[in-house]
């Protein structure tokens, strides 16, 4: 049975506000940055086999901070290389930001952008009806896999679509972190069983393992301040909550019983520490790459 909560991504701006005080509040930022300029470079050494111009798509771009730092990176390692970047993106919000930011660089002018304001299932839908036969070096998906119905199924479907010594990178909470026993404690009260939204790279892992598709995996430790959340009624807290539980208006909609199981979890060991009088969840992340 499909919960009756209404999933946080439904109102895009409840969202876009939560999810900007989640980066403010976590080390993920730094975690992904750390990675993109660490060990992206030499992921991204051999795609291409020295053509022009490379084909990359992101998938889930957001406002594009991170998409543009992968970029940079991927020309760094192919100097004066053409780039023809997919921008797939289902907010308005987020899309307009990244517009503009691409506006405001004018050393992306061996870029060129196609904008695509859809879901990654849209995308794929659109792709296939076209039946397009342009391959990607560099597929990147961002904490995409929680918003489509079929993890396996999508993946299998933007791998597809890579050139030779093509990559594919997904990120996703890790396996091991709070994210996975929270929603594995209330999987049934709180997710939609339309979307994949409890899923982590333990899911994915398993799911690549017993396809015997091979992988490389990341892992990377980060901790985000939820101290706010056992304040009642601060605006902050209940922002923060929205988006670990990917409920909206979670307190004023589930039942006291519900919420106060959810605040107690969120305390247990399993998934915060406690230190100098702040909570700290357990974030940690995970990106995975694979190949054709």
């Amino acid at each position: 049975m499909t919960s009756p909560l209404t999933c946080l991504i439904d109102d895009d701006d409840r969202y876009q506000k939560s999810f900007k005080l989640f980066l403010e509040r976590s080390s993920q930022p730094r975690c992904i940055n750390d990675f993109i300029h660490n060990t992206l470079p030499d992921i991204l050494a051999s795609v291409g086999n020295g053509k022009s111009p490379l084909n990359v798509i992101g998938v889930g771009s957001g406002e594009g901070i991170v998409d543009l730092e992968m970029l940079s990176q991927l020309r760094q390692k192919h100097p004066g290389v053409l780039v023809d970047n997919e921008v797939v993106e289902p907010s308005s919000q987020q899309l307009y930001k990244y517009k503009v930011m691409v506006g405001q660089k004018p050393d992306l002018e061996h870029i060129t952008f196609t904008w695509n304001k859809m879901t990654a299932s849209e995308f794929e839908e659109q792709w296939r009806q076209k039946n397009i036969t342009k391959k990607a070096d560099f597929i990147h998906m961002l904490q995409v896999l929680y918003y489509v119905k079929d993890p396996g199924a999508t993946i299998s479907f933007f791998q597809s679509l890579l050139d030779k010594n093509g990559k594919l990178l997904i990120t996703l909470a890790s396996g091991e972190s709070g994210w996975e026993t929270l929603r594995g404690s209330f999987h049934s009260q709180l997710c939609n069983k339309e979307i994949s939204q409890c899923v982590t790279t333990a899911d994915i892992k398993s799911l690549l393992d017993a396809h015997g598709v091979s992988y490389q995996s990341y892992e990377f430790p980060s901790r985000m301040d939820i101290t706010e959340c056992f304040t009642e009624g601060d605006q902050n807290g209940e922002l923060l909550l929205d988006f670990l539980t990917e409920v909206l208006d979670f307190s004023q909609t589930v039942s006291p019983e519900l919420r106060q199981g959810v605040l107690r979890l969120l305390r247990d060991p399993r998934c915060s520490v406690e230190t100098g009088g702040r909570v700290l969840f357990n974030n940690n992340m995970g990106v995975i790459v694979l190949e054709l």
